[in-house]
């Protein structure tokens, strides 16, 4: 294995730097290992079952699978120092394999401690895999970025359909032979990045953690205010949308499928979105999902009948169409520090969508699911003044 520059087959990069073979390797990579997270709530009916379990037992296990994503930062500052081609390589098949083990766990505490570990694998390769992709978009970093969300978008998808597939046809422990897709996905990775360094620097020189974070800090904190208020409407389409419809009275197979229809046109969107912001810029794209996705979010809850269904798609596309614009800004601004950027803002996004998802509860608990719905249409609007300050022309420039 060597660190020196590697040599990128003319087919391989595009004029504009954009590896599109590796990007999109590294996308399916992010599609596999997402597929194998989203076992884990099909799965909780069949572990309160085989280990005895109360509900409250049952609904803490995702929080071992999600608390070390908190160590993002960390695991970005340390892979910031080195290469970050082995986390990338090894993670589908680490979280493959443990969570296609979890069958074979004997207890409560076993299975916390393999979510636990998977948890730590996933939050590697997170902090980590969308800055490798990143490296590999040359100065198409939005595009880049879109293809990473799609994956995991496909990942988060599949995964539930492919585990209770393979539960209509075989054990709970013969899950583990699923891994195995994971595995080969880790060995098409390795050959397709084992000349690929994929460092922060070339030079081997890096910031200390602290004054990195420090100067990061304002960008941050405008970053966690849209997070925020963009947390509101994305808890009110997709965790609490088919609840709102069935209040409303549409049957329980159409509120599925309403959630389905915004999934799917967010995989667009978040390609789209992406791919467009290196066309005309950050800002368009952010203002645009600023303004779209609140103003059909109203359109949806003051119609009714098919006419909701066909609102649904440009819920979807115009919401997910933010989040890769955002992670292209993150590493534009950060070049030498990607991955501890990276990891700064994912653990900040998971912190905000938790308390998210509380407190959108809680307004719907006080004023009802259709106010709230409201109230985080108007949050969202709220998010626009904060995309203007993030392209003050005295802020390091993105682009405009």
């Amino acid at each position: 294995m060597t660190d020196s520059d590697p040599v990128v087959p003319a087919q391989e990069q595009n004029d504009d730097g954009f590896q599109t073979g590796r990007v999109a390797t590294i996308a399916g990579g992010h599609a596999v290992h997402d597929t194998f997270t989203a076992f884990l709530p099909p799965l909780l009916p069949q572990f309160v079952e085989t280990l005895s379990l109360s509900n409250t037992a049952a609904g803490s296990l995702s929080s071992f699978l999600q608390i070390p994503s908190l160590l993002q930062p960390v695991i970005g500052h340390l892979a910031d120092k080195t290469t970050l081609r082995w986390i990338v390589i090894l993670g589908p098949g680490v979280t493959a394999t443990l969570m296609s083990f979890l069958g074979w766990a004997p207890g409560y505490w076993a299975l916390a401690l393999m979510l636990l570990a998977t948890g730590l694998s996933v939050a590697a390769f997170h902090a980590t895999a969308p800055v490798a992709a990143g490296y590999l978009s040359g100065n198409r970093l939005g595009r880049g970025m879109g293809f990473w969300m799609v994956g995991g978008e496909l990942g988060r998808t599949l995964g539930p359909i492919i585990v209770v597939t393979a539960l209509a046809v075989m054990s709970l422990r013969s899950l583990a032979f699923l891994s195995l897709a994971g595995i080969a996905t880790s060995a098409i990775l390795y050959f397709r990045l084992r000349d690929v360094p994929l460092r922060t620097r070339d030079d081997g020189e890096q910031m200390h953690w602290r004054p990195a974070v420090r100067a990061m800090k304002g960008f941050m904190l405008l970053l966690a205010g849209l997070v925020a208020l963009r947390s509101l409407m994305v808890m009110a389409t997709t965790i609490f949308l088919p609840l709102f419809l069935v209040e409303s009275g549409t049957n329980a197979w159409l509120a599925g499928a309403a959630l389905s229809i915004i999934e799917a046109a967010g995989i667009a969107g978040a390609f789209a979105g992406g791919w467009l912001s290196d066309q005309v810029g950050r800002r368009a794209i952010l203002i645009f999902g600023h303004i779209v996705a609140p103003i059909t979010l109203l359109l949806f809850l003051f119609s009714d009948g098919w006419v909701r269904i066909a609102i649904l798609p440009l819920i979807g596309l115009s919401l997910l169409s933010i989040p890769p614009v955002l992670m292209a800004m993150v590493q534009e601004r950060y070049p030498d520090t990607r991955a501890l950027a990276n990891g700064v803002y994912l653990s900040i996004s998971f912190a905000i969508r938790s308390m998210a998802a509380i407190a959108y509860g809680a307004v719907a608990d006080a004023v009802g699911l259709s106010t709230a719905m409201v109230v985080a249409a108007i949050a969202m609007f709220g998010g626009l003044p904060l995309v203007l300050m993030l392209f003050k022309p005295t802020r390091k420039a993105e682009r405009l």
